[in-house]
């Protein structure tokens, strides 16, 4: 097999006993120490599955390890609140070996069982970035990790996700060093993932914050130092959501600053692009 499925998930073993069936390839479920029995109850239901259980919550650096256990070729992401549309798995992986430059596929999200288009996914879309000849659709500088499949090389070749993000928010700086190092990102909506988003999720404030903290701390391991000023500004006025989130990255600033290394110019250029 040139593909596994890699979840990451914590206490949400009912809604893994309904999605882990529906993946169409080996699939490694990334246990971020829950308490609610989920081991036991995957590996019971779902024996074919692999589990990895951790010791502790380790956010998405828990789907690093996974792609690290697979050892294929292609690793695709899924939550355990989705799931890649029948037949979509293989159509990615050939799109993947059609363009050696690309690391990264995201598709298309759709919502719910009433199949809302995903917001993200039409300013995906819509990338002031265009499409480059050797790439499949828009280019992109982020991805949404539970509809994006990797190129396990050039994922592990940054680093995967790492221990001091962790989640959400994630992704930019994978991204980030993904285009460092030439590699492509692109939106695909020619293969689709199903997302019925999970009734376990944070209350909104705690969400906001935490996308601060992510932000707060993508922007000082990568960002150009004349940017992190404003940013910490705009955090402090951003009303509760944000103070939370600077007082949140500030215990890991010391992991941030041993791991800076700002973006070459050309990729902080795309960056301005994105957000002018």
């Amino acid at each position: 097999m040139s593909l596994t499925v890699v979840v990451a998930s914590r206490n949400r073993r009912e809604d893994l006993l309904v999605t882990l069936p529906r993946h169409e390839a080996p699939v490694i479920l990334v246990d971020n120490a829950s308490t609610d029995g989920t081991v036991d109850a995957v590996r019971a239901a779902h024996p074919g599955v692999t589990v990895l259980p951790l010791a502790r919550n380790e956010g998405a650096r828990g789907r690093t390890k996974g792609v690290v256990a697979a050892g294929t070729e292609f690793v695709a992401f899924a939550d355990d609140d989705s799931w890649w549309a029948p037949g979509d798995l293989d159509r990615a992986v050939a799109v993947l070996r059609a363009h050696p430059r690309l690391a990264v596929l995201n598709a298309r999200i759709l919502v719910g069982p009433e199949q809302r288009l995903d917001p993200v996914c039409a300013e995906m879309a819509a990338s002031p970035l265009g499409t480059a000849d050797d790439l499949p659709g828009p280019s992109l500088l982020g991805f949404v990790a539970c509809a994006a499949m990797v190129r396990t090389g050039a994922f592990l070749a940054v680093g995967g996700f790492d221990p001091v993000v962790r989640f959400p928010g994630e992704e930019e700086r994978v991204a980030l060093d993904l285009a460092a190092a030439g590699w492509g990102l692109a939106y695909v909506d020619g293969v689709t993932v199903h997302h019925h988003p999970s009734p376990r999720r944070d209350a909104p404030a705690r969400r906001q914050a935490a996308v601060w903290r992510a932000r707060l701390l993508t922007a000082l391991m990568r960002y150009p130092a004349a940017e992190l000023a404003g940013l910490v500004r705009d955090a402090a006025t951003a009303g509760k959501p944000g103070r939370r989130g600077l007082a949140r990255a500030a215990r890991d600033v010391p992991g941030a600053l041993r791991r800076r290394r700002p973006v070459p110019t050309r990729v902080w250029a795309d960056v301005q692009r994105l957000v002018s």
